[in-house]
């Protein structure tokens, strides 16, 4: 089965263009087309108050491809779970793992329209490999597992994959639970990849962008300290270096000494 391309879905999508939306203002950050003047002018305002977000954004989507590359190929992982999507960009998970993986399964999770039109329309997956679409809430992991159980078998390894979702999970006990409820329904051998916004490792310009942000776009995030993001990696075996700032896991060859962001990143494997 392959994804269930269709550029006209986008076409019958109702958005409201007068709030801005993290979706479409990362996808500004990171210098894509699907936003509007209002997502603009906010991203701008953030920019302004605290201009490391735009390569905050970069730096993420780049571990998101090397954490893949990771599980796909060295770690053998076969199936994805990637929840909080956001819409399409350049190396997207099932095209990362597809590469290296033609039979691939990946289940991407997201409850914004905009976003899941395009996913269905752009992320077509590769011959041989499965590419779905989970339309839900990342506050109910029940609903995420009984729709992706229709494409991933949960008897075998999964990638749960959290990049930049657990900071709009507000309440940090209940962060923790969805955590473990998902890691709950795979087996031993599956992985956690997260990263997480914090206010640590030169984030404290990022306070008035935070309280910004809640006022004018939705939804509303937190950050969290290394402390806080380190609950959600309980009783996993987690990858060196361990809990460290998104650009230095694992950093590329090209670029071996990259500069600290305020975001987190680690990999953690269930033992």
């Amino acid at each position: 089965m392959h994804g269930r391309g269709d550029p006209a879905i986008i076409a019958r999508v109702t958005v409201d263009v007068n709030v801005a939306h993290n979706a479409r203002v990362w996808d500004y950050w990171l210098g894509g087309r699907e936003n509007y003047e209002v997502d603009r002018r906010v991203g701008d305002e953030i920019i302004g108050m605290f201009p490391g977000i735009v390569q905050i954004a970069r730096d993420d989507r780049q571990f998101l491809a090397r954490a893949v590359t990771h599980l796909a190929g060295e770690a053998g992982v076969t199936q994805f779970l990637d929840i909080g999507t956001g819409l399409p960009t350049a190396n997207n998970t099932h095209e990362v793992a597809q590469r290296l993986v033609p039979g691939a399964r990946v289940v991407y999770v997201d409850n914004d329209p905009l976003v899941l039109a395009h996913a269905r329309a752009l992320l077509v997956s590769g011959a041989g490999g499965i590419t779905d679409y989970v339309d839900a809430d990342a506050h109910d992991p029940d609903a995420i597992l009984h729709a992706a159980a229709k494409t991933l078998d949960f008897g075998r390894p999964v990638a749960i994959m959290l990049l930049g979702i657990l900071n709009f999970i507000l309440d940090t006990a209940r962060a923790e639970d969805v955590v473990r409820r998902l890691l709950d329904a795979v087996p031993a051998g599956s992985y956690v990849a997260l990263t997480h916004p914090t206010h640590e490792l030169g984030g404290a310009a990022n306070v008035e962008a935070i309280r910004h942000w809640n006022r004018k776009a939705t939804p509303p995030l937190t950050c969290r300290g290394r402390a806080e993001i380190s609950r959600f990696l309980r009783g996993l075996d987690v990858l060196e270096p361990g809990l460290v700032s998104c650009s230095r896991w694992r950093p590329a060859p090209d670029r071996p000494h990259p500069p600290e962001v305020a975001q987190y990143g680690a990999v953690g494997r269930k033992p």
